[in-house]
């Protein structure tokens, strides 16, 4: 009988989930979240946006994403939930269609503050639906899905790029809410799979015992929150001051390019050596990166910088929670997710009183962040237990 019938038969092309978690990625961080970052330059130029409601803004869209996280923590069900799924994409791209309908700081800060909680509960949805659509499967699907938000920076950047040449920064925002939207009726579908039936009365006091190596992992993603959105937020403004041109306004787009294939490339490389070892490399690399335009000036450091830090950015997140789902500890995603966005917003905060000087001290101070990450990594290599038996029927 056709009520019988799954809405989303399990047989699902795994592919296909690989492609609608990737748009969904694209729509809520690439764009929803990190389309700012192009943006700003444009928006110093021509609404008067200043540099400290520049930082404000970025700080509204961190506490955002830190509530949403929260809820994901306090209300599992919403991370299963299609439907706040698909809510929060609607939502994503109206805040993303609003902001140029004005010129007012607060209502910029809200506009903000919304597009961060949708994009939190985006994130931790489609990654959950996703994991569990492709837990059957080869891993480094996984790292293709997470390659969305580097398409998303990078089509976005792109879009940026063409609308500053002919028209305004209202455009810019504009265009790009069109591209979330359609990348949201791409992802609309996306739903979590099934979980297979087992016996739950031994799953809680079988889990091992991993907290210790969990902190570390928290300890380490906080700091790389503080010191990836510092770059993350100001690496474009950076770079424009030394180097004029195309570089300077194409530099996002390069992260984003940088960005799109390195979470497939770090997740195939983990089938070879020890996740720990591959977050301190990742974490190591990307403070060289966001350190090389502060310490020297010209067009192939800035280059440099740019694709080392799209390259490591997104994979360090994909290493940490791949870790943090090893160690089995509960609402695992949730938890990094919330120490990480807690770090966002600590960033533009200590970052602000760094800007009047322009922002290469801005870039040094994420810089140092992120060298604290690689330390808390490297307490985390301690004798890592790499083979765990999952919490068993």
């Amino acid at each position: 009988m056709q009520s019988s019938t799954p809405h989303r038969p399990l047989t699902q092309s795994p592919w296909l989930i690989v492609a609608q978690a990737a748009a969904a990625l694209a729509a809520g961080m690439g764009i929803g979240r990190f389309v700012y970052t192009p943006v700003l330059p444009l928006m110093h130029a021509q609404a008067g946006l200043s540099s400290s409601l520049g930082a404000s803004l970025a700080t509204a869209n961190f506490i955002g994403y830190l509530a949403g996280a929260l809820v994901g923590i306090a209300v599992p069900t919403v991370v299963r939930s299609a439907p706040v799924l698909r809510g929060s994409l609607v939502v994503l791209v109206a805040t993303l269609a609003l902001t140029p309908l004005t010129h007012d700081g607060t209502a910029w800060f809200l506009l903000r503050l919304v597009a961060g909680a949708t994009s939190a509960l985006i994130f931790v949805i489609a990654v959950s639906a996703m994991l569990s659509g492709l837990r059957a499967h080869a891993h480094h699907l996984v790292g293709w899905a997470f390659g969305g938000v580097g398409a998303g920076i990078a089509l976005s950047g792109l879009l940026v790029v063409a609308v500053q040449a002919a028209s305004t920064w209202q455009a810019a925002w504009w265009t790009c809410a069109a591209l979330a939207a359609l990348l949201a009726a791409l992802a609309w579908p996306l739903a979590r799979q099934p979980e297979p039936r087992s016996s739950e009365t031994g799953a809680q006091t079988e889990r091992p015992r991993t907290h210790r190596w969990f902190l570390a992992l928290l300890a380490s993603y906080t700091f790389e929150g503080i010191g990836y959105i510092i770059a993350g937020t100001f690496l474009v403004a950076a770079i424009q001051q030394g180097v004029k041109g195309w570089l300077g306004s194409g530099a996002w787009v390069m992260v984003g390019l940088a960005a799109l294939p390195s979470c497939a490339l770090w997740t195939w490389l983990a089938i070879r050596w020890s996740r720990p070892a591959l977050l301190l490399t990742s974490l190591t690399i990307q403070a060289i990166g966001i350190a090389l335009p502060a310490l020297l000036g010209g067009a192939m450091p800035a280059l440099i910088s740019a694709v080392l830090f799209g390259a490591t950015f997104m994979g360090v997140s994909t290493i940490a929670l791949s870790i943090g789902t090893h160690l089995q500890v509960p609402r695992a995603v949730a938890l990094l997710t919330a120490g990480y966005s807690a770090g966002q917003i600590l960033g533009p905060l200590l970052a602000a009183p760094l800007l009047s000087h322009g922002y290469h001290q801005a870039l040094l101070l994420g810089s140092a962040m992120v060298v604290a990450a690689a330390v808390a990594a490297a307490a985390l290599c301690v004798r890592f237990p790499h083979h765990l038996r999952h919490a068993a029927a």
